[in-house]
């Protein structure tokens, strides 16, 4: 709360800083050949920053949390490159890029539907989740007896990771498949709260869930949930 007051100037210096690093790598170099010159550029129409208050107090005092998404079209389930800066030095290394996106586990969806109907044919597929958080559309196959959903985080593994707004707790909530029956129950396990078709649910109160339902993560976004027959 104590940046709200100068959060568009640094908006701004980050927009500034950003475009005077992309000027100096198209900079023309003595040194580079004049054929086959790279030209860089970003890859939306303007570049998207945008400050959130740690809710959950999970980064310490005097330290930042980036979220970065690098690419134009992200790669379904994918959240982005996440570090934490301490002390103003970023701590981000090649091996945790490599260790984050290991410990993401998604199912990826291809625009023409092939990915869903090979995956359909390797496992089994219980329920279906729908939603858009912010790297886009996004659908996830429900193969296990038992989900968290969340944002996630280093110490926080969660089977559906959202990128979205701090508003969303790390874990959210958890659904549950009854083996024997195939029924559903969800849980709230968040601070900002989960609806169950236009209904606040309690923490931590287990509530049937149904066959098809919408599902709302902290008034921020919305699961669209169907159960396969």
């Amino acid at each position: 709360n104590r940046l709200r007051a100068v959060e568009n100037l640094i908006r701004d210096d980050a927009r500034k800083a950003l475009e005077t690093r992309m000027a100096e790598w198209n900079r023309k170099s003595p040194f580079r050949h004049a054929g086959g010159r790279k030209n860089f550029k970003i890859a939306r129409e303007d570049w998207w920053i945008a400050l959130f208050s740690d809710t959950e107090g999970s980064v310490p005092p005097g330290d930042v949390e980036i979220h970065s998404e690098l690419n134009d079209m992200p790669q379904p389930g994918y959240r982005g490159v996440k570090t934490t800066l301490i002390d103003r030095e970023p701590s981000v290394t090649a091996a945790r890029v490599a260790r984050d996106r290991e410990s993401t586990r998604f199912r990826p969806v291809e625009a023409h539907g092939s990915a869903r109907e090979e995956h359909a044919r390797s496992e089994k597929v219980f329920a279906e989740i729908h939603y858009r958080d912010d790297s886009g559309p996004q659908t996830y196959f429900i193969t296990q007896n038992a989900i968290s959903i969340g944002r996630g985080g280093e110490e926080v593994w969660v089977d559906l990771p959202l990128y979205t707004a701090d508003e969303v707790s790390r874990e959210h909530l958890l659904l549950r498949r009854n083996p024997a029956t195939g029924a559903f129950s969800i849980i709230d396990k968040s601070r900002n709260g989960t609806w169950l078709n236009g209904r606040r649910l309690a923490r931590d109160s287990e509530v049937a869930l149904p066959d098809r339902a919408e599902i709302g993560i902290a008034e921020v976004l919305k699961l669209s949930f169907h159960v396969r027959r």
